[in-house]
């Protein structure tokens, strides 16, 4: 994980690598971001799907997506290659975090180990759309009772 220190990327807090795509696909944006960000190497066919975010991070936000993907094999160490963006690398067990970690990422993570796909993340809060439209909400990957 590493941290940033500009306040508009969450500035001080620890994070996955991560980046927005550009006229690509994801698996060639991760690939590029990993190699400027943080010096490695990954093929697009070591890279796995593991989970997806589902996120509206306060009323005035455009909602997003994130898509964690996870690495069979690299090559290289993590180093910081782009200073204005990001301050340190660090490895952290799953069970330990370190905090704050952005929320997504602890979202997606906490999923992850938990064996779930998709997470929603925002959509309850106060200026979510469940709350304003006063509507019950259905949990992800559950049937409603007939």
């Amino acid at each position: 994980m590493s941290t940033t220190p500009d306040p508009a990327d969450a500035g001080s807090t620890w994070h996955a690598l991560a980046a927005h795509v550009e006229r690509e696909s994801v698996r060639a944006c991760l690939v590029r971001e990993a190699w400027e960000e943080a010096g490695l190497v990954v093929e697009p066919a070591d890279l796995t799907l593991v989970h997806t975010v589902h996120v509206l991070d306060r009323a005035d936000a455009e909602p997003r997506i994130q898509l964690f993907f996870a690495a069979s094999r690299w090559s290289g160490a993590p180093a910081v290659r782009e200073p204005e963006k990001c301050t340190a690398w660090e490895w952290w067990p799953l069970d330990a975090l370190p905090e704050p970690t952005v929320a997504y990422t602890r979202a997606a993570i906490d999923g992850i180990r938990a064996g779930r796909a998709y997470t929603e993340l925002g959509w309850d809060a106060p200026w979510g759309p469940a709350r304003r439209s006063g509507r019950p909400r259905r949990a992800v990957g559950r049937a409603e009772p007939e």
